[in-house]
């Protein structure tokens, strides 16, 4: 079967160059020379993506699926998910070490509540999207995501942990409630010959949020003395 090498050497180059860029912006500054060229190149790559999809006789990803509606949508609510759970992640691993003195095991503990849960909402959002569509767990899953990330936010820095371990679990059950939905209307909504390659892009999608989140908000924190001190009185 013939296989689009330029559209995933190209898709591999953005993602990544975008992915350094915005790591290394956090402790050199956008205006460094390296940070620039990442930028460039990734702006380069999507451009010869952009190209070998439309003009490509095997595209890995036809430009006609992403147009249609239910595509962009779930691509942004997708990419919009992980951003928000794999940064709550990095952040509050980082909190409950440096600010509550946690070593890593019982960091890790700590988040078993949440994880717990968040593996049985599959068969939970399954359940909902039959009896009554899949649009009400996607749409239930992203306003408790909605609700719990600022209440993590707003969480007192003198705050006992149970109250953020307890906040993790709206978080990770509306994110898991919504991904699974997501998938299944993303699927209904598709032909059945692109089924494969809508999964794909979703996924592509959720983990490129996943880790612009990581490197954004590692970037933000990557200077601990700017870090600390909001962390105040605690640590």
């Amino acid at each position: 079967m013939p296989f689009d090498w330029t559209g995933q050497v190209a898709a591999v180059a953005a993602m990544g160059g975008l992915t350094y860029a915005v790591i290394e912006a956090g402790a050199d500054g956008f205006g460094a020379a390296r940070v620039l060229a990442a930028f460039a190149l990734s702006v380069v790559a999507a451009v010869v993506f952009g190209v070998a999809q439309a003009r490509g006789r095997h595209p890995m990803t036809p430009l006609p699926l992403l147009r249609s509606r239910t595509m962009s949508l779930s691509v942004a609510i997708g990419f919009a998910l992980n951003v928000g759970f794999y940064g709550m992640i990095l952040l509050l691993g980082l909190y409950l070490q440096q600010v509550h003195g946690l070593s890593a095991l019982a960091t890790g503990a700590g988040f078993l509540p949440m994880t717990v849960l968040t593996s049985f909402m599959s068969p939970v959002a399954a359940r909902l999207a039959t009896r009554f569509g899949a649009r009400i767990p996607v749409i239930s899953g992203q306003l408790l995501m909605a609700a719990g990330l600022p209440a993590m936010v707003a969480v007192p820095t003198g705050a006992q942990v149970w109250l953020s371990v307890l906040l993790m679990v709206p978080i990770g059950a509306g994110g898991a409630m919504a991904v699974t939905a997501l998938m299944a209307l993303l699927l209904e909504n598709v032909p059945a010959q692109r089924a494969g390659v809508a999964g794909g892009v979703l996924n592509a999608a959720r983990q490129l949020g996943g880790a612009l989140a990581v490197a954004a908000f590692g970037a933000l924190v990557a200077d601990r003395a700017e870090f600390a001190p909001a962390c105040t009185p605690v640590c």
